[in-house]
């Protein structure tokens, strides 16, 4: 790992400054990404904008910016992005601080601005290391996410191409799946989420698979696949529901995508008797236990200490299956019949078991 510690001044990083909304932000002399494309698209309050060049004008100390290399003598940013904007929109004329826009600015002014020295970490060095350095560093402001700083680490055409997919607000992720997805597409949590499920598919990590694509020419792959796990979602559980968002639908569909005995009709008047059971606790296992018959995904409720005390006096303090004497805390609350077989949790369908006698039920 090489860290080079660098002073370069304000309008050096200014030069070439270029902003727009599709396209990213550049700026020294076009060799710096400050905001590649569909990066998140946070920006500084005035306040907080102002604070910057005001600091700058007081000869004062910025915090400390990190620059990632990407090629020969090209780099993108990995903290203190939002500190250089405000600086180049200020110099470009985009803004005024107490008033005044820099080309109002004394001569002598402008100079000091353009000659202030910014402190800046730049490094190279392998991918894992990178990652390891991005994050043990005392990072200042808003904290990056485990997939921007990987966006740091893989810099390239995929990653580019793959950002415009999922990481900007009305991106064609959002469009698409946004009721499926939780977080947020800007802080790159859509883009981490369809990188895990794509990697899982073939037996990598994320990291992985980044690593193997982050110089193919675009993301049309990752997209597609994607695609394909949205549409198995919709055609297998046609209606929407707010359990839905956030399950890991990626994961189902590489496990259960080829299966041919889903019947869409079965699953949903299924879905329905199970969401208005009131001894399901976790509606959005429901989704998972249909796909896999697991029934712990339910997290079936439980009887209350009340019942099952009561059930206790009534067995004389015995197991109901080997009759033998236990104290309470020894015994276990279980239905007489099975849930999965109709049964509810309520007091009559209550029955104390020992430990080995509950474990034997359980396993049959």
């Amino acid at each position: 790992m090489i860290i080079e510690e660098r002073k370069i001044t304000v309008g050096e990083v200014c030069e070439g400054y270029f902003n727009d909304a599709e396209e990213g932000v550049v700026g020294y002399d076009e060799r710096l990404d400050i905001r590649p494309k569909y990066q998140r698209e946070f920006v500084y309050k005035d306040a907080q904008r102002d604070e910057v060049i005001r600091t700058v004008l007081k000869g004062l100390p910025l915090n400390v910016l990190y620059w990632c290399k990407t090629g020969e003598d090209t780099y993108e940013v990995l903290d203190g992005q939002q500190r250089t904007i405000s600086l180049c929109e200020y110099v470009d004329g985009s803004f005024s601080v107490d008033d005044k826009y820099f080309y109002n600015l004394p001569a002598d002014v402008k100079k000091k601005i353009l000659d202030y020295p910014l402190f800046v970490y730049v490094c190279d060095g392998t991918d894992s290391e990178k990652l390891d350095w991005f994050r043990i560093i005392n990072i200042a402001g808003e904290q990056l996410t485990d997939q921007e700083l990987r966006n740091a680490v893989y810099a390239g055409s995929w990653t580019s191409d793959a950002k415009r997919y999922f990481s900007k607000t009305g991106c064609a992720a959002d469009a698409l799946a946004g009721d499926y997805l939780k977080g947020s597409s800007i802080r790159q949590e859509y883009l981490e989420t369809a990188i895990l499920w794509a990697a899982s598919a073939e037996g990598k990590t994320i990291e992985g698979y980044m690593s193997e694509h982050q110089h193919d020419p675009s993301a049309v792959t990752l997209w597609n696949y994607f695609r394909s796990v949205i549409d198995w979602v919709q055609a297998i559980f046609p209606k929407k529901r707010k359990e839905m968002k956030g399950l890991p639908w990626g994961l189902y569909y590489n496990e259960h995508g080829k299966r041919t005995d889903l019947d869409p009709k079965a699953l949903e008047l299924e879905i329905q008797r199970l969401m208005g059971d009131e001894d399901v606790t976790k509606k959005s296992g429901i989704y998972e236990y249909l796909l896999t018959g697991e029934e712990k995904k339910l997290s079936i409720r439980a009887f209350d200490r009340r019942d099952a005390l009561a059930a206790y006096e009534k067995q004389n303090h015995k197991c109901a299956i080997c009759e033998e004497e236990f104290d309470f805390e020894e015994m276990h609350a279980d239905h007489i019949k099975a849930w999965s077989k109709g049964g509810h949790t309520t007091p009559e369908n209550c029955q104390m078991l020992c430990r080995d006698c509950n474990l034997k039920k359980g396993n049959q």
